[in-house]
Protein backbone atom coordinates (compact mmCIF):
# COMPACT_ATOMS: atom_id res chain seq x y z
CA UNK A 1 0.00 0.00 0.00
CA UNK A 2 1.64 3.28 -1.02
CA UNK A 3 1.86 5.91 1.95
CA UNK A 4 1.16 10.12 2.09
CA UNK A 5 4.76 10.67 1.72
CA UNK A 6 4.53 9.16 -1.44
CA UNK A 7 1.95 10.98 -2.78
CA UNK A 8 3.28 14.23 -1.31
CA UNK A 9 6.07 13.75 -3.19
CA UNK A 10 4.47 13.58 -6.51
CA UNK A 11 1.86 16.27 -6.33
CA UNK A 12 4.85 18.50 -5.37
CA UNK A 13 6.35 17.52 -8.53
CA UNK A 14 3.11 18.36 -10.79
CA UNK A 15 1.78 21.19 -12.16
CA UNK A 16 -1.02 19.96 -14.46
CA UNK A 17 -2.87 17.57 -12.15
CA UNK A 18 -6.11 16.32 -13.08
CA UNK A 19 -8.79 14.80 -10.98
CA UNK A 20 -11.26 12.08 -11.98
CA UNK A 21 -13.55 11.64 -9.58
CA UNK A 22 -16.63 9.64 -8.87
CA UNK A 23 -19.12 8.56 -5.97
CA UNK A 24 -17.28 7.89 -3.17
CA UNK A 25 -15.88 11.60 -3.52
CA UNK A 26 -19.47 12.61 -1.88
CA UNK A 27 -20.42 9.93 0.07
CA UNK A 28 -18.22 12.05 2.75
CA UNK A 29 -20.80 14.80 2.56
CA UNK A 30 -23.73 12.46 3.09
CA UNK A 31 -25.10 11.83 -0.51
CA UNK A 32 -25.71 8.16 -1.53
CA UNK A 33 -23.41 6.29 -3.67
CA UNK A 34 -25.03 4.13 -6.43
CA UNK A 35 -23.55 1.06 -5.83
CA UNK A 36 -22.32 0.19 -2.65
CA UNK A 37 -24.11 -1.59 -0.31
CA UNK A 38 -26.31 0.87 1.44
CA UNK A 39 -26.11 2.83 -2.10
CA UNK A 40 -29.25 3.73 -4.48
CA UNK A 41 -28.74 0.63 -5.94
CA UNK A 42 -30.04 -1.37 -3.12
CA UNK A 43 -32.95 -0.07 -1.72
CA UNK A 44 -36.31 -0.95 -2.43
CA UNK A 45 -38.40 0.54 -5.03
CA UNK A 46 -41.52 -0.15 -7.58
CA UNK A 47 -38.83 0.59 -10.44
CA UNK A 48 -35.41 -0.04 -10.27
CA UNK A 49 -33.07 3.49 -9.78
CA UNK A 50 -31.63 2.81 -13.39
CA UNK A 51 -35.03 2.24 -15.01
CA UNK A 52 -36.51 5.57 -13.59
CA UNK A 53 -32.85 7.58 -13.93
CA UNK A 54 -34.02 6.92 -17.69
CA UNK A 55 -34.95 8.88 -20.39
CA UNK A 56 -37.53 6.67 -21.52
CA UNK A 57 -38.69 6.56 -18.01
CA UNK A 58 -38.31 10.74 -17.80
CA UNK A 59 -40.77 10.65 -20.76
CA UNK A 60 -43.24 8.55 -20.28
CA UNK A 61 -43.87 8.12 -15.97
CA UNK A 62 -42.61 11.81 -15.45
CA UNK A 63 -44.19 12.00 -12.12
CA UNK A 64 -43.04 9.13 -10.70
CA UNK A 65 -39.52 10.29 -11.58
CA UNK A 66 -39.41 13.18 -9.72
CA UNK A 67 -41.12 11.53 -7.05
CA UNK A 68 -38.21 9.57 -6.55
CA UNK A 69 -35.56 12.17 -7.78
CA UNK A 70 -36.64 14.87 -5.20
CA UNK A 71 -36.83 12.35 -2.23
CA UNK A 72 -33.07 11.12 -3.29
CA UNK A 73 -31.52 12.83 -6.20
CA UNK A 74 -32.17 16.54 -4.72
CA UNK A 75 -29.41 16.47 -1.43
CA UNK A 76 -29.50 20.70 -1.51
CA UNK A 77 -28.15 20.60 2.35
CA UNK A 78 -25.06 18.57 1.86
CA UNK A 79 -21.99 20.93 2.36
CA UNK A 80 -18.37 20.13 0.14
CA UNK A 81 -16.48 17.63 2.19
CA UNK A 82 -12.06 17.96 3.20
CA UNK A 83 -11.42 16.28 -0.35
CA UNK A 84 -13.69 19.36 -2.60
CA UNK A 85 -11.57 21.92 -0.39
CA UNK A 86 -8.24 20.59 -0.97
CA UNK A 87 -8.76 20.21 -4.50
CA UNK A 88 -10.02 23.79 -4.76
CA UNK A 89 -7.03 24.82 -2.86
CA UNK A 90 -4.88 22.82 -5.17
CA UNK A 91 -6.18 24.78 -8.27
CA UNK A 92 -5.35 28.36 -6.89
CA UNK A 93 -2.11 27.31 -6.05
CA UNK A 94 -1.72 26.76 -9.68
CA UNK A 95 -1.04 22.75 -9.39
CA UNK A 96 -4.25 21.20 -10.26
CA UNK A 97 -5.77 22.61 -14.01
CA UNK A 98 -8.67 21.02 -13.79
CA UNK A 99 -11.61 19.07 -11.97
CA UNK A 100 -13.50 15.70 -13.99
CA UNK A 101 -16.29 14.54 -12.41
CA UNK A 102 -19.00 11.97 -12.93
CA UNK A 103 -21.03 13.96 -10.04
CA UNK A 104 -23.94 16.22 -9.98
CA UNK A 105 -24.13 17.84 -6.97
CA UNK A 106 -22.52 20.88 -7.35
CA UNK A 107 -19.84 20.68 -4.35
CA UNK A 108 -16.35 20.91 -6.07
CA UNK A 109 -18.13 24.38 -7.31
CA UNK A 110 -19.27 25.05 -3.27
CA UNK A 111 -16.04 24.20 -2.23
CA UNK A 112 -14.11 26.83 -4.64
CA UNK A 113 -12.62 24.93 -7.71
CA UNK A 114 -13.73 26.71 -11.22
CA UNK A 115 -12.56 24.35 -14.06
CA UNK A 116 -15.00 21.45 -13.50
CA UNK A 117 -16.12 18.96 -16.21
CA UNK A 118 -19.54 17.72 -14.85
CA UNK A 119 -19.65 14.59 -17.57
CA UNK A 120 -23.17 13.85 -16.13
CA UNK A 121 -24.49 17.32 -15.88
CA UNK A 122 -25.52 19.02 -12.14
CA UNK A 123 -28.61 19.16 -10.04
CA UNK A 124 -28.31 22.69 -9.55
CA UNK A 125 -28.96 23.17 -13.27
CA UNK A 126 -32.94 22.50 -14.92
CA UNK A 127 -34.72 24.38 -18.25
CA UNK A 128 -37.66 24.01 -19.86
CA UNK A 129 -37.86 21.52 -22.75
CA UNK A 130 -39.75 23.83 -24.48
CA UNK A 131 -38.58 27.42 -24.30
CA UNK A 132 -35.24 26.61 -22.21
CA UNK A 133 -36.02 29.08 -19.09
CA UNK A 134 -33.53 28.14 -16.47
CA UNK A 135 -35.00 27.06 -12.59
CA UNK A 136 -32.79 26.42 -9.89
CA UNK A 137 -32.69 23.31 -7.44
CA UNK A 138 -34.72 25.06 -4.88
CA UNK A 139 -37.35 25.42 -7.79
CA UNK A 140 -37.85 21.37 -8.52
CA UNK A 141 -37.72 20.86 -4.94
CA UNK A 142 -40.61 22.90 -3.52
CA UNK A 143 -42.64 22.22 -6.58
CA UNK A 144 -45.17 19.29 -6.61
CA UNK A 145 -45.51 16.48 -9.17
CA UNK A 146 -44.29 17.74 -12.53
CA UNK A 147 -42.54 21.07 -12.15
CA UNK A 148 -43.83 22.99 -15.54
CA UNK A 149 -42.44 26.45 -16.85
CA UNK A 150 -44.21 29.55 -17.51
CA UNK A 151 -45.16 28.44 -20.87
CA UNK A 152 -46.42 25.59 -19.87
CA UNK A 153 -43.10 22.89 -20.89
CA UNK A 154 -42.13 20.66 -18.77
CA UNK A 155 -39.15 21.23 -17.04
CA UNK A 156 -36.04 18.61 -17.08
CA UNK A 157 -32.55 18.88 -14.74
CA UNK A 158 -29.63 18.94 -16.62
CA UNK A 159 -28.08 15.90 -15.81
CA UNK A 160 -27.38 12.50 -17.96
CA UNK A 161 -29.71 10.43 -17.90
CA UNK A 162 -29.42 6.33 -18.78
CA UNK A 163 -30.00 6.47 -22.84
CA UNK A 164 -29.06 9.76 -23.34
CA UNK A 165 -25.10 10.97 -24.33
CA UNK A 166 -22.64 12.61 -22.64
CA UNK A 167 -22.21 16.70 -23.76
CA UNK A 168 -19.86 17.15 -26.75
CA UNK A 169 -18.25 20.41 -25.23
CA UNK A 170 -17.65 19.04 -21.94
CA UNK A 171 -16.72 15.55 -23.32
CA UNK A 172 -13.94 17.54 -24.65
CA UNK A 173 -12.74 19.68 -22.27
CA UNK A 174 -12.38 16.72 -19.84
CA UNK A 175 -10.59 14.85 -22.66
CA UNK A 176 -8.28 18.07 -23.35
CA UNK A 177 -7.43 18.37 -19.61
CA UNK A 178 -6.84 14.70 -19.08
CA UNK A 179 -4.66 14.19 -21.98
CA UNK A 180 -1.85 17.42 -20.93
CA UNK A 181 -1.65 16.14 -17.28
CA UNK A 182 1.23 15.38 -15.77
CA UNK A 183 -0.14 13.29 -13.04
CA UNK A 184 -3.94 11.92 -12.69
CA UNK A 185 -5.79 11.17 -9.33
CA UNK A 186 -8.82 8.97 -9.99
CA UNK A 187 -10.89 8.87 -6.61
CA UNK A 188 -14.68 7.29 -5.49
CA UNK A 189 -15.01 5.39 -8.61
CA UNK A 190 -15.25 1.71 -9.43
CA UNK A 191 -14.31 2.69 -12.81
CA UNK A 192 -16.89 0.27 -14.42
CA UNK A 193 -19.29 2.92 -15.70
CA UNK A 194 -18.95 3.63 -19.38
CA UNK A 195 -18.21 6.06 -21.20
CA UNK A 196 -16.78 8.08 -18.32
CA UNK A 197 -14.38 5.42 -17.27
CA UNK A 198 -12.62 5.30 -20.78
CA UNK A 199 -11.50 8.63 -20.37
CA UNK A 200 -8.58 7.86 -18.30
CA UNK A 201 -7.13 6.46 -21.45
CA UNK A 202 -6.27 9.30 -22.51
CA UNK A 203 -3.61 10.29 -20.01
CA UNK A 204 -0.07 10.29 -20.82
CA UNK A 205 1.36 11.88 -18.31
CA UNK A 206 3.65 10.19 -15.96
CA UNK A 207 1.51 9.65 -12.20
CA UNK A 208 -1.66 8.08 -11.80
CA UNK A 209 -2.81 7.83 -8.34
CA UNK A 210 -5.90 5.92 -7.43
CA UNK A 211 -7.83 6.35 -4.22
CA UNK A 212 -10.78 3.98 -3.91
CA UNK A 213 -12.64 2.39 -1.01
CA UNK A 214 -12.73 -0.95 -2.89
CA UNK A 215 -10.41 -2.10 -5.42
CA UNK A 216 -10.97 -1.60 -9.11
CA UNK A 217 -10.04 -3.33 -12.48
CA UNK A 218 -7.52 -0.37 -12.71
CA UNK A 219 -5.43 -0.95 -9.59
CA UNK A 220 -2.81 -3.32 -11.29
CA UNK A 221 -1.78 0.44 -13.84
CA UNK A 222 -1.70 2.66 -11.13
CA UNK A 223 1.45 4.10 -9.25
CA UNK A 224 0.27 4.73 -6.20
CA UNK A 225 -3.47 2.95 -5.00
CA UNK A 226 -4.85 3.70 -1.61
CA UNK A 227 -7.83 1.95 -0.20
CA UNK A 228 -9.19 4.46 2.35
CA UNK A 229 -11.15 7.69 2.70
CA UNK A 230 -10.60 10.19 -0.37
CA UNK A 231 -11.35 13.33 1.96
CA UNK A 232 -9.34 12.02 4.91
CA UNK A 233 -6.27 11.22 2.78
CA UNK A 234 -6.09 14.88 0.77
CA UNK A 235 -6.54 16.59 3.79
CA UNK A 236 -3.14 15.41 4.81
CA UNK A 237 -1.67 16.84 1.77
CA UNK A 238 -0.06 20.19 2.06
CA UNK A 239 -0.01 22.60 -1.25
CA UNK A 240 3.16 24.40 -1.58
Amino acid sequence: MADVEQLQKIIDNSSRIVFFGGAGVSTESGIPDFRSVDGLYNQKYDYPPEEILSHTFFIKKTEEFYRFYRDKMLCLDKKPNKAHYKLAELEKAGKLSAVVTQNIDGLHQAAGSRRVYELHGSVLRNFCRVCRRFYSAEYIKSSEGVPRCECGGIIKPDVVLYEEGLDDSVVTGALNAIQTADTLIIAGTSLTVYPAAGFIRYFRGSNIVLINRDATPYDSHADLVFHESVGALLDQIQVR
